[in-house]
């Protein structure tokens, strides 16, 4: 069975860190790109990051460019999001998922495999 669990969220102060993990199991990266998608109540799920696991090729939003860093390690089947600078606005539930044709820009809507999600607040 296919699985990817999400962790590492919490309740953070404006300006500080977090690092979230991906882990898979069912699968192997094998060339798949893996993404980082958030969301909040009543808004649609965006897109922040992206990583293929074959070539380590990264896209991120301008709007996390520059404060978070995706990484991969493909021995552990895990995906790594290190957020730094967090800011209130980047509240959300945080979600991994994974694109078996490894697209580099993990479309929202061509995602294969989704994980849980795990919640990231931050505090003013």
């Amino acid at each position: 069975e296919v699985q990817l669990q999400a962790s590492g969220g919490g309740l953070v102060q404006a300006g500080g860190s977090l690092r979230l993990s991906c882990v898979a199991s069912g699968f192997t990266f094998d060339g798949s790109s893996i993404g980082w998608f958030r969301q909040v109540p009543g808004k649609e799920r965006e897109g922040i990051s992206c990583i293929n696991s074959g070539d380590g090729r990264t896209v991120y939003a301008d709007s996390v460019k520059g404060r978070f860093t995706i990484s991969i390690d493909n021995a552990k089947n895990t995906v790594y999001l290190q957020m730094n600078s967090l800011k209130p606005e980047d509240t959300a539930k945080y979600y991994c998922a994974a694109d078996l044709t490894g697209q580099i820009y993990c479309p929202l809507y061509g995602m294969d495999y989704w994980g849980k999600g795990t919640q990231v607040t931050v505090s003013s």
